[in-house]
């Protein structure tokens, strides 16, 4: 007896088994090619692109890293014409027609510009990529200053104290508020303060992502940081139009134009304080000067970014890669700018920063309507089960003739065992 009731069981599994098939078919997600497993097993969301400018590189890299001199005349990854309008793509002297070309400068890249109105009145590589040096300290400042309480005291780290360069002269101890570090990095270009304020936001790696997140929302797409104190670094790279941008930008906010035009102030120390005076030479000189941020080492030379306002306009210089002393050439380019400032068809533009994203309103719950059965893909395997309006699948009558097949067989052997 023991074979001849093996046939129904075999009937009634492969019944079940035609059944199943369909239903794997149809997990898989509506639309999914079959095949293809939904989830997320390659790690990334369907339908989710990847994000400009992480990469490999992680985040806060920029778009691609720093290229060398000269490279960055593009705009995001490399792509359309260069951010500012297509003149400042060109390596060379840009003037507008008819007017008597800037003073001469040793800078190999610079820009004046109106902040006002963000026109470009003249410019030389404007695009050119090149080592920012401690001017990469307005940018520290622009991102950091909302993000930190000015009134927060600070203890530095052993790291910090001993940044080497330029520095205000820290120690490990909790003498310093936020605001005191903000000063002693714009005004004598303290790598120690910016360290310490870099630890103060959470760290090196969390500071430099969002530095460079705020040179992307600037448009400042030349400018990858490294450094907090723009200490030179593989990879670290500004432009003389993104200092402007930079510049324009911090220029908007009214502490970091407290601190830029600060000429002298006092710094705390273990037995009281002593004075410290800003670097910016003109400051002291250059009438209506409102400051911002000079640099050099030795593998970025001279290099600086400045504001100055005279009968309600500003003017924004920046130069990079000047092999000397600049002070001079900058006040003679700062007397162009305003005087050609409304007269000239500027060469290009400061752009404004990228629009924020506003996340889109949740709509109200409402009831759902009823389910409509999805249709099956076009892909999928031949004799998948295809319900249409209210009809038995056909797989229920199979299981149905596999039950009655089996039935009739079990009868006839119960038949047959009895004779």
């Amino acid at each position: 007896m023991g074979t001849r009731h093996v046939a129904p069981v075999g009937v009634l599994l492969a019944a079940t088994a035609f059944l199943g098939a369909p239903a794997q078919a149809g997990a898989r997600a509506p639309g999914t090619p079959a095949g293809t497993a939904s989830g997320t097993a390659s790690g990334v969301s369907p339908g989710t692109a990847a994000l400009p400018g992480t990469g490999s590189h992680g985040a806060g890299t920029g778009f691609g890293g720093a290229g060398p001199p000269g490279t960055g005349r593009l705009g995001p990854n490399g792509a359309g014409e260069p951010v500012g309008g297509s003149r400042l793509g060109e390596r060379g002297l840009i003037v507008p027609e008819g007017v008597r070309a800037p003073p001469k400068t040793a800078a190999r890249a610079y820009v004046i510009a109106d902040a006002g109105t963000g026109a470009v009145l003249a410019a030389k590589d404007a695009h050119g990529r090149y080592l920012p040096a401690s001017t990469l300290k307005a940018l520290t400042a622009l991102t950091l200053i909302p993000r930190l309480d000015k009134n927060r005291k600070v203890t530095p780290s052993r790291r910090a104290v001993n940044e080497e360069g330029s520095a205000v002269g820290l120690v490990p101890k909790p003498l310093y508020t936020v605001e005191d570090l903000f000063k002693a990095l714009l005004l004598v270009s303290g790598n120690d303060s910016a360290m310490a304020l870099a630890e103060a936001n959470g760290g090196l790696t969390a500071t430099l992502a969002d530095m460079n997140a705020e040179a992307r929302r600037l448009q400042a797409f030349d400018t990858v940081a490294r450094t907090p104190s723009g200490l030179d670094k593989p990879g670290q790279s500004s432009s003389a139009y993104d200092l402007a941008l930079i510049a324009r930008a911090g220029l908007a906010n009214p502490d970091f134009r407290r601190y830029i035009s600060l000429k002298t102030d006092k710094f705390p120390a273990p037995k009281g304080y002593y004075e410290i005076g800003n670097h910016n030479k003109l400051l002291w000189r250059y009438k209506g000067m409102i400051g911002v941020k000079n640099g050099w080492t030795s593998k970025a030379q001279g290099s600086f970014v400045g504001a100055a306002r005279r009968n309600g306009h500003t003017i924004i210089v920046s130069i990079m890669r000047h092999d000397g002393y600049f002070w001079d050439e900058v006040a003679d380019l700062l007397d162009w700018g305003f005087a050609n400032r409304g007269r000239v068809t500027p060469v290009g533009r400061l752009v404004d920063p990228a629009p924020a994203v506003t996340p889109s309103p949740i709509a109200p719950a409402t009831s759902a309507p009823p389910a409509v059965p999805a249709p099956v893909a076009a892909t999928d395997p031949p004799g998948a089960a295809r319900p249409a309006g209210g009809s038995v699948p056909i797989g229920y009558y199979v299981l149905g003739a596999g039950l009655l097949g089996g039935l009739a067989w079990l009868a006839y052997g119960l038949r047959r065992r009895f004779r």
